[in-house]
């Protein structure tokens, strides 16, 4: 068994890893951080699908927490003011109101500071348009 959470988040993009960075600098939570391309995914619990698609959190007993509860837990596990922040997070309205902030830069983060092409989500495949 883990005795740290992990945070999963994409490798290959620069709005993420930069986010990452900057929370383990300045937030310094306790956790391990990797990138999904180079976790063992199955270890985890968790899909290649949802690890593309929003950051993860995953607990030492194995609970997957994902987007902005992701993000709450984060700030949970950092010193200081910021475990109020985090659950302030996981509190209606204000987790709704999160969860579309997350989503929104989500599918933005092409376009977020440091973002490229690289950052952009993968279609689904049934929204895929042939060329």
């Amino acid at each position: 068994m883990r005795r740290q959470p992990v945070l999963v988040y994409d490798g290959d993009c620069a709005f993420c890893t930069s986010s990452v960075r900057f929370a383990q600098r300045r937030l310094r939570p306790r956790c391990a951080a990797t990138p999904w391309q180079f976790a063992d995914l199955a270890e985890l619990g968790v899909s290649r699908r949802r690890a593309e698609h929003e950051v993860l959190w995953v607990t030492p007993a194995g609970a997957v927490h994902g987007g902005a509860q992701a993000v709450a837990k984060l700030l949970l596990s950092a010193p200081c003011g910021w475990p109020v922040v985090g659950a302030l997070l996981t509190l209606p309205p204000v987790r709704w109101i999160a969860h579309g902030v997350y989503r929104l830069i989500a599918r933005n983060r092409h376009r977020m500071p440091g973002g490229t092409a690289a950052c952009a989500l993968p279609s689904a495949p049934a929204t895929r348009k042939p060329a």
